[in-house]
């Protein structure tokens, strides 16, 4: 069987991928017997060809590890492919091919931690190559957000100049699939993304809008004090901010204490309130003291978005009294979530919202993969599924439907406080 995918450098034609950015540079590979070895030149550890880190993730301090969903423990990188194809882990560090589906509309990534992603950039070539075209990139206040407020405008860049090699070497994959469906997708695909490539500005042109949300998260709680939350204020005011988030109760990790967490939601609900912002909640284990909390302050006029619903009809009700959005991403997909798809039958069609949370939370078939912003379609789809929506003009409207409600939610003109600020 032939390998269905292609490394770096790969295949007739293809580019060396090294990051405009600064990353170390990365050569190709002919096969597995002889893979050469490259240096990183900020971290100083091995890669292999196929691999990639980009000084934007590296200034960081990150490796490219990253959090297994279900143990938590950090495992050590991943190989990263310079395509947009879609893989399925296997034993013996082989990956397969996974089928993805063909949408009739572009979908949106509400809920995105793009910045630690291994390679922002390819991301969001992939999301442009697979249609997602907007995309909310998640940041902490405690944490270090200044890359993202400066990285976004890089990311773009590098991902314009990477957008035709990762086409080239998506085709090139999807030709050496040993897959009957990849013949059929590999049309669809050269036809769509086509018109994308035609020119530098085309290519910029295709990438995903992109907007901000803030706000110091339920693990960071114990850390907020009044001069953090000048610097929330400040961050705000950025017009590309579309939202306060992720804020909220954590009583799962309860990494800081439960009085705390729920004095810091009160105080950023009431910020919410200031601002006119949309408020993006993290509940986990906390539903009940979530809502009371919410009640006592008042749910927002900016509206209140619940971030990765995966609970049940019974808990998700007492929300959708109170009018709220409600984003589902790769849970709606996992085997045993069967109360969670009863759930997404019962939000209404206007209050509907489609995320990743990556790199956490990757759809079913390629759960121990990173997930990427990309990954979105696979839960578009089986949101349309669940609400039975075949593919045709029907599931062209629910989707129609989807992206319309994220835009009105999260992609507004700035706010009468950010305008005056």
């Amino acid at each position: 069987m032939a390998d269905d995918f292609l490394r770096a450098g790969e295949g007739a034609g293809a580019p060396s991928f090294s990051c405009s950015i600064a990353c170390a540079d990365e050569t190709g590979a002919t096969s597995d017997s002889a893979v050469p070895v490259v240096v990183d030149e900020m971290s100083g550890n091995q890669l292999r060809s196929g691999e990639t880190t980009c000084t934007v993730c590296e200034a960081d301090g990150r490796d490219g590890a990253v959090e297994d969903d279900a143990s938590g423990e950090k495992k050590p990188p991943r190989p990263e492919f310079f395509d947009a194809c879609f893989r399925q882990k296997r034993k013996k560090g082989k990956y397969r091919l996974v089928e993805p589906p063909l949408l009739e509309s572009p979908v949106v990534d509400t809920h995105a931690h793009v910045v630690t992603l291994r390679n922002p950039a390819l991301e969001l070539a992939r999301c442009a190559l697979s249609g997602v075209d907007f995309v909310v990139c998640m940041e902490d206040v405690k944490e270090p957000w200044e890359r993202t407020y400066e990285g976004m405008d890089a990311w773009r860049a590098e991902a314009a100049r990477l957008l035709p090699g990762v086409r080239e070497n998506t085709l090139a994959a999807l030709e050496e699939a040993d897959a009957a469906w990849a013949v059929h997708y590999r049309d669809e695909f050269a036809h769509r993304t086509a018109e994308m490539v035609e020119s530098p500005d085309a290519c910029m042109q295709a990438l995903p809008h992109l907007r901000i949300a803030i706000g110091c998260h339920p693990h960071n709680a114990s850390y907020y004090n009044d001069a953090l939350e000048r610097t929330l204020v400040s961050c705000l005011k950025d017009p590309r901010v579309c939202g306060l988030g992720e804020v909220g109760l954590d009583y799962h990790y309860d990494f800081s204490p439960r009085d705390v967490q729920r004095e810091v939601f009160r105080r950023q609900i009431r910020l919410a309130h200031e601002t006119g912002l949309p408020l993006i909640l993290h509940l986990r284990e906390a539903h009940d003291d979530a809502l009371q909390i919410m009640r006592e302050e008042g749910f927002p006029a900016g509206g209140t978005l619940l971030h990765c619903f995966n609970l049940d009809r019974e808990t998700l009700a007492p929300w959708l009294e109170e009018d709220c959005y409600v984003a589902i991403g790769g849970p709606v997909t996992f085997k045993t979530f069967d109360d969670l798809r009863a759930a997404v039958r019962e939000v209404p069609a206007d209050r509907l919202l489609t995320e990743t949370d990556s790199p956490y939370m990757t759809p079913e078939p390629m759960r121990g993969s990173l997930c990427g912003p990309a990954h979105t379609v696979f839960t578009a789809a089986r949101l349309a599924e669940e609400r039975g929506f075949a593919p045709g003009d029907a599931r062209t409207a629910f989707l129609k439907r989807l992206h319309d409600n994220a835009r009105a939610l999260l992609d507004r003109e700035p706010t009468t406080w950010q305008c005056g600020a």
